[in-house]
């Protein structure tokens, strides 16, 4: 009896080992997919193409102008009467931010897409 006693004693370390393991390794690959839910991995300038765009000159020439040098992680999408917005998504494709451009000059627009991590890609700089 006492060997089988022994025997259930190991099994359930051996047990609570494996176990123990698994869920460390299920805790690093979540702290991995967390960190990149919260890490910038696109851009994309949400505005319409002409009626207010046409009042912000600095803001039009950074989107049609600076914007595609940035590189196919940066885009450009026309949405009619939308104000221009840069959206910053993670991995998946979630909103982690979205900043009004209305205000800003052609050099803060830049500014800003750089500050958060995003660069023209050299060959058209």
């Amino acid at each position: 009896m006492t060997n089988m006693a022994s025997t259930m004693i190991v099994s359930y370390r051996l047990l609570f080992i494996t176990v123990a393991f698994a869920l460390s390794f299920v805790s690093v690959a979540n702290s991995t997919d967390a960190a990149d839910d919260f890490s910038y991995a696109s851009a994309r300038v949400e505005s319409c193409s002409g009626c207010s765009l046409n009042r912000l000159p600095d803001v039009k020439k950074f989107i049609f102008e600076d914007l595609p040098q940035y590189g196919e992680n940066v885009e450009f999408k026309h949405i009619p009467g939308a104000i221009p917005e840069l959206v910053l998504l993670n991995a998946r494709g979630k909103e982690l931010e979205r900043h009004g451009l209305s205000k800003l000059t052609r050099k803060e627009c830049n500014d800003l897409l750089v500050s958060k991590g995003f660069m023209k890609d050299k060959e058209e700089m």
